[in-house]
């Protein structure tokens, strides 16, 4: 079998390939192909990924190449883990929008559009690229915004599924307090990427006892500290909204944070540096402690669990493979259309993600999913066609934003920082 990952020296990669190494069984990578443009980068993540494979006695090889096509070819399947403007964009886009009292965040409101922009051109090119390298290869995409890209891809017509790591961490999380497996623990998840709420935790499977009321009585305290929300929050909602909502429930909060705050992403780039640097020690053979700090938890396991499930069997299993991923909605919640991608608990096999019937939501979080798929639909016809207007209508949908003369002044702002992305700008 072999896996290639396209955003190869990212330093996420030494958690993926650690996930390779641990969980061999589940998936035998006989070649694990890095693939990147940037070429130091590249080196020094290929070489400690090669000596992480040595010390488990992982019997597969690695390459490094910044040659797409020489990557792919082959593969089983192909990871997306790419950023497009690298860090720097990023603080872009979670700096620019505070300038007009909006949340500047990386995958939501105006910065999310931004790099939805530029990021779903430089995807979809990638995919047609991998479609003649590697026909039958599964494109499983970890790059944000994680919805609006899988839809990209889909729409497309990729074999594509689109996974995120917020659900296996509330899950992982979730277990340690009850102190049971992992395994044991299945969420009723239901939303879109990023924004999500566990409805229900059961535990022995999706049809097990119901342990939310239980585990919000016992630990909400904690639970909501984590999320940064208060306690009476959870207790009224009756559910555990992914830290996403405190974007849209903590609005005003947040944005006075962030402006008092060094960006997200300068922080991520001065832990990179250090994580690079540790990467070239060639007595360095395991992911540093420090990696747990740049995100991305449990990311290899989910990426391992999802790439099993769709090169194990050529059909989609009845009641087993259940994971949550980001796939076509295709009437699973009534109130969006087929096309609208969810994230939600699936059935995964050869054929894809089926998802399983969730029950029906409740308005305050239905009206919401609705708001923001309308918004995902604009900002993927604006990523696809480009246009100050269509930059404009995306803008104004946004929940977050929804104001004529915000949308104006961040519609300026956003092209201004992205023009050298821009073909049409």
């Amino acid at each position: 079998m072999k896996l290639a990952v396209v955003g190869g020296g990212s330093t996420y990669t030494p958690e993926l390939v650690d996930g390779f190494a641990r969980l061999r069984d589940s998936l035998p990578v006989e070649e694990l192909a890095l693939i990147d443009p940037d070429t130091h980068r590249l080196e020094l993540v290929g070489g400690l990924a090669r000596r992480i494979f040595a010390k488990q006695g992982h019997p597969g090889r690695v390459v490094t190449t910044s040659d797409l096509e020489a990557g792919v070819a082959g593969a089983d399947a192909v990871l997306l883990q790419l950023r497009v403007g690298g860090q720097a964009a990023r603080n872009q886009d979670e700096t620019w929008p505070l300038e007009c009292g909006c949340i500047g965040q990386e995958t939501t409101g105006a910065g999310g559009l931004a790099k939805a922009m530029r990021t779903v051109p430089v995807v979809l090119d990638i995919a047609e690229r991998v479609r003649r390298a590697a026909p039958d290869a599964w494109i499983i995409d970890f790059t944000n915004p994680v919805g609006i890209v899988t839809r990209a891809l889909l729409q497309a017509g990729h074999k594509s599924v689109g996974l995120c790591n917020v659900a296996i961490g509330f899950q992982r999380r979730f277990a340690a307090k009850l102190g049971v497996a992992p395994e044991q623990v299945h969420l009723d998840h239901v939303g879109l990427n990023h924004l999500t709420w566990e409805r229900g935790v059961r535990i022995g499977g999706p049809g097990g006892e119901d342990v939310l009321p239980k585990l919000l009585a016992e630990h909400g305290d904690s639970i909501a500290a984590d999320l940064h929300l208060p306690r009476p929050v959870l207790d009224r909602l009756g559910v555990v909204p992914s830290y996403y909502l405190r974007y849209y429930y903590a609005h005003d909060e947040v944005v006075r944070e962030l402006q008092t705050s060094p960006s997200r992403a300068s922080q991520v780039a001065a832990m990179e540096r250090e994580l690079l640097e540790m990467y070239g020690d060639p007595a360095l053979d395991e992911k540093p402690e420090l990696l747990a700090k740049r995100g991305g938890a449990f990311y290899s396991e989910a990426a391992v669990a999802l790439a099993a499930s769709l090169l194990r069997a050529s059909h989609i299993p009845a009641d087993g493979d259940v994971q949550v991923v980001n796939t076509y909605n295709n009437g699973t919640l009534p109130f969006l259309p087929d096309d609208a991608v969810i994230e939600v608990p699936a059935a995964v096999g050869g054929d894809g993600a089926q998802p399983l019937p969730v029950p029906p939501v409740e308005p305050l979080f239905a009206g919401l999913i609705a708001n923001v798929t309308a918004y995902e639909d604009l900002a993927l016809d604006a990523a696809l066609r480009g246009g100050r207007d269509r930059v404009f209508t995306a803008l104004l949908a946004h929940p977050l934003v929804g104001q004529y003369d915000l949308a104006e002044q961040l519609t300026d702002r956003l092209i201004a920082h992205n023009r050298e992305h821009f073909a049409w700008a």
